[in-house]
């Protein structure tokens, strides 16, 4: 069956449609991992979006449980050049397309995704739609034009946990408290194998309910939306910082630094993919990394961008905090370090799920904080 791909700007590709017979809306976003497509989809940072995969070929070594992210597929549709349903490659567990069906989840290949990736580079990600040929262009872009944008969308209320899960009780090792705004379970996972009592709570937990599980320190991870729409937890992370370690990723990176006092914007085309270049500016090692977030923290100077490779300081509500990662791509804050208390962050996914491997030693260091 033909289906096509309109954007809000009125840009249309045609294509074959995969996956459910449904439609879909969302922020049209691209992801240039080689590898990794279900850990992408069920992501929950990719709520509410649409996924461009550059690769030209996906789905040509299935799918199975052991890649997945979450319970669910939390991505609103996929878009690939090229999209396969092979199911004899080792570990695969069933085809990529007849898993996407299985889950509700549409698809369209067959497009020029090298086009599509130039026009979101050019323009920015957009809001789009996935619908059969049949339907007329004007009935569809009214749908994609009633998708709320993702500038103040909050989403981590729908892929949070409705009730405090609490995993190895009896586990002797440190324990972290995770609000949880959409945590990977490969981030869980890491945290786990290295010893640590995993609690995840959800997202609008009080900081008094958080106090009261006596954390050794407090975890703020991945998840999807605007930071800025995250008021609600922002002041319960305020009420925690300076009281117990506060560890972010990703987006709670954005909200730890937003409960300091530090202000986040939206990237153009975001960073999305698994080769990603960050520098870390204490010993000068770049590290290449998995990111998956459209949001960024403002520099010092109300500055988009860092000019040089020095550890800038933010003067903030909690003392002094200090630029310690750095993108080397567009040259954006990738990770902080509070100086006057304890606490840091990190922009991209050291976890990696998937991608290099290079950052997993910040679960260790994280943790080395926590035991001292």
């Amino acid at each position: 069956m033909s289906a096509y791909l309109l954007l809000e700007d009125g840009t249309r590709f045609d294509g074959e449609a995969a996956g459910a017979p449904v439609e879909a809306t969302g922020e049209v976003v691209f992801n240039t991992s080689m590898s990794g497509y279900q850990e992408a989809v069920t992501d929950p940072s990719y709520r509410g979006q649409i996924i461009v995969f550059t690769y030209p070929l996906v789905g040509n070594y299935g799918v199975s449980a052991e890649a997945r992210e979450s319970d669910a597929i939390h991505a609103r549709a996929v878009i690939m050049r090229e999209g396969v349903d092979r199911e004899d490659a080792p570990g695969a567990e069933g085809g990529w397309l007849a898993w996407l069906a299985d889950c509700g989840v549409p698809a369209l290949t067959g497009i020029d995704t090298r086009a599509l990736v130039r026009h979101i580079r050019d323009k920015g990600a957009m809001r789009g739609g996935l619908f059969p040929a049949e339907l007329p262009e004007r009935e569809a872009r009214e749908r994609v034009m009633a998708e709320p944008p993702m500038v103040g969308a909050d989403l981590a209320r729908e892929v949070t946990p409705a009730e405090p899960i609490v995993l190895d009780p009896h586990n002797p090792g440190p324990r972290i408290v995770a609000l949880d705004t959409g945590i990977k379970d490969s981030i869980v996972r890491n945290l786990r194998e290295r010893g640590a009592r995993v609690e995840l709570h959800p997202c609008d937990t009080g900081a008094d309910e958080v106090l009261a599980r006596e954390p050794d320190a407090v975890f703020l991870a991945n998840g999807p939306g605007d930071p800025a729409a995250l008021d609600y937890v922002v002041d319960n992370v305020r009420e925690l910082v300076g009281k117990v370690p506060v560890f972010g990723i990703c987006l709670g990176h954005q909200l730890l630094c937003r409960a300091v006092g530090l202000e986040t914007f939206k990237l153009p085309f975001g960073h999305r993919g698994a080769n990603h270049p960050v520098k870390d500016l204490a010993s000068g090692r770049i590290d290449i990394t998995s990111q998956n977030h459209g949001f960024a923290v403002v520099g010092p100077g109300g500055e988009r961008v860092i000019a040089g490779d020095e550890p800038v300081r933010w003067e903030t509500d909690f003392g002094t905090a200090e630029l310690s990662q750095l993108n080397l791509y567009d040259r954006t804050v990738e990770g902080l370090v509070l100086r006057d208390v304890p606490g840091a962050t990190v922009q991209y996914h050291p976890e990696a799920g998937p991608g290099p491997h290079d950052a997993v030693y910040l679960f260790d260091r994280f943790l080395e904080m926590v035991a001292a």
